[in-house]
């Protein structure tokens, strides 16, 4: 019986075979868009680079020191400019963290009857908001220097907003970034699809409810986002761009005013001086020196500088 196939006929066969399957998981972790991406930044460097963080220049300077033992479950990460710290929240069990800028932890705050927090951002003193995955709602609350715990029934707790009021597809809140000048929040969405975004008002003590929030979306930026799941985002006021942390992705992208991406900054082994990858990336922040910090679960600490 004769061959169905010659020798020559089945190995073409098997390389398209192969060929179509590295076409769709390219396609799949966008790395055609990430590639074309990355050729734009080096042709455009220089004038990119004076109009931007510039990304590519930030170098690792704390790498991966534990936070605290038995700190488990870290979650996302903020800078508080009026303390001089940085703020986080864990899950399980739902906690508040400060830790000083080198990653140690200062103190913990119990989280009473929250559920599932994944995303905290500074607001103004003593004022902070947190996201709550599980629930799908951003709750404001107020802990002090001597705050040991704080109870979602209490009156440390003010003004939730359940974001499946207004958006029924918005699951999965997994980061929160704040524009103070404009009193506008940035809440990312991780997947399916991923998704920026916008609410103005909540920064406000004058919020009474729904009427007075603005909830926008930017399908445009989103699409240009290569990056497979969004774990927390940044605003900067220096130059009015976004950062967004994927997890998936490796990679913390920079997003200019239009929410084009403009730098990026590698979480991969052998990038920005990084001995090992950063295994899974779920918060980052920015300080007033532009120093970049990173926490990834369960519980290490990364802080990145410009030379």
């Amino acid at each position: 019986m004769l061959p169905l196939f010659s020798p020559r006929t089945l190995g073409a066969l098997l390389g398209a075979a192969l060929l179509l399957t590295l076409t769709l998981v390219a396609q799949q972790h966008r790395l055609f868009e990430r590639l074309w991406f990355n050729v734009q930044s080096q042709l455009q460097a220089e004038s990119r680079q004076a109009r931007s963080l510039w990304l590519p220049s930030y170098r690792v300077s704390v790498e991966a020191r534990p936070i605290g033992e038995g700190i488990t479950d870290v979650s996302a990460l903020s800078f508080d400019p009026d303390r001089r710290t940085l703020v986080s929240v864990t899950n399980k069990p739902a906690r508040f963290l400060e830790l000083d800028l080198d990653g140690r932890l200062l103190r913990q705050v119990d989280l009473k009857g929250f559920s599932d927090p994944e995303a905290i951002e500074y607001i103004k003193p003593g004022v902070y908001m947190i996201s709550e995955e599980r629930r799908q709602r951003l709750v404001r609350v107020h802990i002090g220097a001597d705050t040991r715990e704080v109870d979602i029934d209490d009156r440390q707790v003010s003004h939730p907003f359940s974001l499946s009021d207004v958006e029924s597809d918005n699951r999965g809140n997994e980061g929160l970034a704040y524009d103070a000048a404009r009193e506008r929040f940035f809440v990312a969405k991780e997947s399916d699809p991923v998704r920026i975004y916008e609410i103005d008002g909540l920064g406000s003590e004058a919020f009474e409810g729904l009427q007075a929030l603005s909830l926008r979306s930017d399908p445009k930026r989103d699409r240009r986002l290569f990056v497979r799941d969004l774990s927390s985002l940044q605003f900067d006021p220096g130059t009015g761009h976004l950062l967004a942390l994927s997890d998936q992705s490796r990679l913390v992208l920079e997003l200019d005013d239009d929410g084009k991406p403009i730098s990026s900054l590698s979480l991969l082994r052998g990038q920005h001086g990084l001995s090992r990858s950063v295994p899974q990336a779920e918060g980052v922040a920015m300080d007033d020196l532009g120093r970049l910090y990173v926490v990834s679960e369960p519980n290490l600490f990364y802080r990145f500088e410009k030379p």
